[in-house]
């Protein structure tokens, strides 16, 4: 049998490949940087020695972020507005899409096209918040979970999916006595697991991710996400910032931190690293479904 020839390797394949190796260095350097100013010697963070590995080891800022009752308040609220909001966007988009691949469905593409339309156009910001405001939902969590809990690109995109789904098997068990309801439940749901997976974790990065909404819907503190605590935090005084956080301490701990030259900015890098954890912690959870749901609509067959 005969070798199989190997690729030469041409002066292309090495920009590409350095090129690939300069995008990753330079998305991964901010991710290292805040890791190890994090746990580096504070006077060290303070002075600029840290440039990619830590220097010294300090576990100060940790302790004073997880001391905090705010921080970990409003990651609460992020972790609700995420369930809630994943559920409810599973429910609005299959609940949305399967019907409108039933050939059956009276003014099925007219109903695709009036769906594409606010996908394109949408009435701005002023006209959302006074919708938000008209319904009663301002200062309310609901303001930050109904807006959220759909989106036509993902209808679209799990419809597109359904679609291509062998119809056979869908009629079949339309014919042997199975109604619309169990046929979804059972045959056509666990055949959507790629674009399922691709859609949830979508918008778990995006509801997790999301300040903009509750800064404008929301003054209430005890609601907001962690993003607009951390976006608040970002953007305050290094000073006020760290009054701030040892203010919320036990007193008798208190004392002992103050004697510590813990660095505001050392505080922030270690609240981007609590904040960071839990969203890259999600992602193996959808790795096996989600390679396959990407590739939706690259090929057509």
């Amino acid at each position: 049998m005969k070798a199989k020839k190997l690729k030469r390797w041409t002066g292309f394949d090495t920009v590409v490949t350095v090129l690939a190796i300069l995008a990753v260095a330079i998305t991964l350097y901010p991710m290292v940087y805040v890791v190890s100013a994090s746990i580096s010697d504070p006077i060290s963070v303070m002075a600029g020695n840290v440039v990619l590995f830590p220097v010294g080891f300090s576990l100060d800022a940790y302790r004073i972020v997880v001391a905090n009752m705010d921080f970990w308040r409003s990651m609460l609220n992020s972790v609700l507005y995420v369930i809630v909001g994943c559920v409810l966007m599973f429910l609005t988009t299959v609940l949305v899409a399967y019907p409108l691949t039933r050939p059956n469905l009276k003014f099925r593409k007219i109903l695709t096209y009036y769906l594409l339309i606010p996908m394109y156009f949408s009435g701005g910001m002023i006209p959302a918040f006074l919708v938000v405001s008209n319904l009663g939902l301002y200062d309310s969590p609901l303001a930050l979970i109904l807006p959220g809990c759909y989106s036509i690109w993902n209808i679209i995109l799990c419809r597109t999916f359904m679609a291509s789904l062998p119809t056979e098997m869908i009629d079949s068990a339309l014919i042997d006595g199975s109604d619309q309801f169990r046929t979804l439940l059972k045959i056509v749901l666990p055949l959507s697991k790629p674009v399922i997976a691709v859609i949830m974790i979508y918008t778990i990065v995006g509801v997790w991710n999301s300040w903009f909404n509750a800064s404008i819907y929301t003054t209430r503190e005890e609601i907001q996400p962690v993003q607009l605590y951390l976006r608040h935090i970002l953007s305050a005084a290094s000073s006020s910032l760290q009054s701030r956080f040892l203010e919320q301490l036990p007193p008798e701990v208190r004392q002992g931190y103050q004697q510590m030259a813990v660095s505001a900015n050392q505080i922030k890098y270690a609240m981007i690293v609590i904040t960071t954890v839990p969203i890259i912690a999600v992602y193996p959870m959808f790795q096996k479904h989600f390679t396959k749901g990407i590739m939706l609509g690259s090929l057509k067959g």
